[in-house]
């Protein structure tokens, strides 16, 4: 009997996100089950996070500019959850494939377009990716929004920022106050406002000369209680890296210190323990908030690596497919020179469902939020 693939597109095990749509399709869009009643939740909640992914600086994005309008199907009554599934999609309008159609053969290389079209027997949706394209990070912001409503009620703030564009580097010690205030100021979402404008230069020179960039976003979780991870294959920090793996571009995760650590002796990684205010808490936070795949109480730090866009407008070696033959292709279509400042609220919107499920399989987050009657 032939083997059958089935895909897996849904994230969570209580809190659970399913994805829909490709990149040039009729839609993206989100599914949203296991939400508990009762939370206040509106279209403007949704779109105020959507409105974080694109910054209108066209110089440094994508000429592909969509208007990313939410519409809300299902699963809210009256301004509150009803328990029920909670489905979200956007509609893809600005849409050009012809420069897909061109290159339907000659797979892009840094894309997925080879070995997609060998895992789906050639039935895949090339056109700018189909379901590989970062587009759908429009339904993950979607489904965080939603995450991040819920983490509000107890308390629990993500704040994320671009902590590297290149070879410019932000400061890595911003403070909470910090990041609520600069992040979204700028076009490429980095809460040091001197490395911000160095940033911004660095990927227009790039575009300039047909290339891209890469980079790295911090994510900083505030408020999550001790003990939230079901180790010991859910534990908080594989659960955190699965996910945020599946973001298009993602090349690396850390914690804390991450691979520094490795290079350190356990005398200088490790965090002492100490009584503040009549509380146990950690003196330092090296281990980025999580020991034994559970939260110490202390910030969880997250550090993420995004690889340089691979379209790019220089020349490229590949392959014909029909003729199977060697040759060279030159990328048209509409894409960044650097994915990070879109990644940010991405990253956010990841880092936000994960603790969600996480906290309603623990019970921290009930069923039906108290005070809804």
């Amino acid at each position: 009997m032939e083997e059958i693939f089935l895909a897996d597109n849904s994230l969570g095990e209580e809190f659970v996100v399913t994805l829909f749509g490709e990149s040039h399709g009729r839609c993206v869009g989100t599914v949203v089950d296991g939400c508990p009643a009762g939370l206040e939740l509106s279209e403007a909640d949704v779109q105020h996070e959507l409105d974080k992914r694109v910054p209108r600086t066209p110089s440094i994005t994508s000429s592909r500019i969509e208007e990313d309008k939410v519409e809300i199907l299902s699963g809210i009554f009256h301004g509150r959850t009803t328990g029920a599934p909670i489905a979200m999609i956007v509609w893809n309008r600005d849409v050009d494939s012809l420069p897909y159609e061109r290159i339907k053969n000659v797979p892009r290389p840094g894309h997925a377009d080879y070995p997609a079209m060998v895992r789906y027997g050639g039935f895949n949706d090339y056109r700018g990716g189909g379901q590989f394209s970062g587009r759908l990070t429009v339904a993950l912001v979607m489904a965080g929004a939603v995450a991040k409503k819920l983490l509000a009620v107890e308390r629990i703030e993500v704040l994320a920022h671009s902590l590297s564009i290149g070879r410019i580097q932000s400061k890595a010690d911003l403070t909470r106050e910090e990041l609520r205030a600069s992040v979204y100021t700028n076009a490429v979402r980095c809460g040091d406002r001197d490395a911000a404008s160095s940033m911004e230069r660095a990927i227009l020179q790039a575009a300039e000369t047909g290339d891209s960039l890469g980079g790295t976003v911090k994510a900083v979780v505030y408020g999550v209680p001790i003990g939230v991870g079901e180790p010991l294959f859910s534990s908080l920090d594989s659960e955190l890296s699965k996910a945020l793996f599946s973001i298009p571009a993602v090349k690396g995760v850390e914690f804390g210190l991450g691979f520094e650590a490795s290079r350190l002796t356990g005398s200088e990684n490790n965090d002492p323990l100490v009584i503040k205010e009549g509380k146990v808490t950690f003196e330092t936070n090296n281990a980025g908030g999580i020991l034994g795949g559970l939260s110490t109480g202390r910030e969880i730090v997250a550090h993420v690596a995004f690889k340089p866009t691979p379209s790019i407008r220089r020349r490229q070696r590949s392959v014909n497919l029909d003729s199977m033959e060697n040759t060279e292709l030159e990328m048209a279509g509409r894409h960044d020179p650097c994915v990070v400042p879109k990644a940010v609220p991405v990253v956010e919107a990841v880092v936000s469902i994960v603790l969600t499920d996480l906290l309603v399989r623990s019970g921290v987050i009930p069923k039906v939020l108290k005070g809804s009657m």
